[in-house]
């Protein structure tokens, strides 16, 4: 007795599901076999995807090297991961202060991570500090400060466990950056010139270690977004559905949980450029390349509209 047609559809959708679901188990376990004893140090670790970073790759039975500024953080953050484990299945994390505002300490902290356990499989350079600002008010010394964290910080200690991965032959840099180092956005001229420097930087290391067998990957986010998203509002009928919608897509930001997963997925598929961005800021780097002077036309006209709308508050 052959199956009625009207339930073909159903029947496929449900063989789909359960192919997708058995998908997922197995990149899940994938996931975790892959970075199992590997030595993976996270910068900043004690922020929101520095803290998802640390959770995942413990539970994967990584061997972690946690980097922060802050001593109490750090050991919070220890102290979350073993009671959330099986001490039969992970291994307990180290802990290095690392403060990249601090550029004359990075040699004794390279020498620290070193330390460790003699090198490094996976390094994460999680750091970053923002700032929004009218050029003209952004002195010399924040400019400084913005790039050693940014960037001099993140390329001096990837140098300093370099050595290691090459003689080994292995290894694998993963620079979480933003999409700003490829989209410069007005008012965060010093935040844009770091991760621009910081992705040039990483580009050149990609193709100058690849003969090691060292991988390194890039990935360019929108700003990481901590808090829920924002609950609807009720508006106008008669409100620009455009507006809305271009509203809609540059107010949700990456979660941290997003972004950690994909480092993870990042570090066991071994991609070399990952970006996570909704639809409007992926149309603005088109924009960049094949219609430069409109961009910049549609980026001054935005600087105009919001100087004329802090005049007229």
């Amino acid at each position: 007795m052959g199956v009625p047609s009207v339930m073909v559809l159903p029947l496929l959708v449900v063989f789909a599901a359960g192919i997708y679901y058995i998908y997922n188990e197995v990149i899940q376990f994938m996931s975790k076999s892959l970075v199992r004893n590997k030595v993976v140090a996270i910068t900043d670790a004690v922020s929101g995807v520095g803290t998802e970073c640390a959770h995942l790759f413990h539970k994967a039975g990584a061997r972690l090297i946690l980097c922060g500024a802050t001593w109490d953080k750090l050991e919070s953050l220890y102290d979350s991961l073993i009671t959330d484990s099986d001490p039969r299945e992970t291994f307990a994390p180290k802990l290095v202060i690392l403060d990249f505002s601090d550029m004359d300490s990075m040699e004794d902290v390279v020498a620290e991570v070193m330390d460790c356990y003699g090198y490094v499989d996976v390094l994460i350079c999680n750091s970053s500090v923002k700032l929004k600002a009218p050029i003209q008010s952004v002195s010399l010394e924040m400019d400084r400060n913005i790039m050693d964290i940014n960037y001099f910080g993140p390329s001096t200690l990837t140098k300093g466990v370099l050595p290691a991965m090459m003689s080994r032959r292995s290894g694998h840099v993963i620079l979480v950056n933003s999409i700003q180092g490829r989209l410069a956005v007005p008012f965060r001229s010093s935040y844009a010139a770091s991760k621009h420097a910081a992705q040039a930087f990483f580009d050149c290391l990609r193709a100058e270690v690849e003969e090691y067998g060292i991988l390194v990957s890039t990935i360019s986010h929108t700003f990481i977004n901590a808090a829920e998203p924002p609950p609807a509002v009720k508006t106008a009928p008669k409100q620009n559905l455009f507006a809305k919608y271009i509203s809609s897509q540059l107010s949700h930001g990456v979660r941290p949980s997003v972004l950690a997963n994909e480092i993870l997925q990042t570090v066991n598929r071994k991609r070399k450029e990952v970006m996570l961005a909704h639809p409007i800021p992926r149309v603005a780097l088109y924009l960049r390349s094949l219609f430069p002077p409109f961009l910049f036309s549609v980026l001054a006209a935005g600087v105009k509209d919001s100087v004329l709308g802090e005049q007229m508050q």
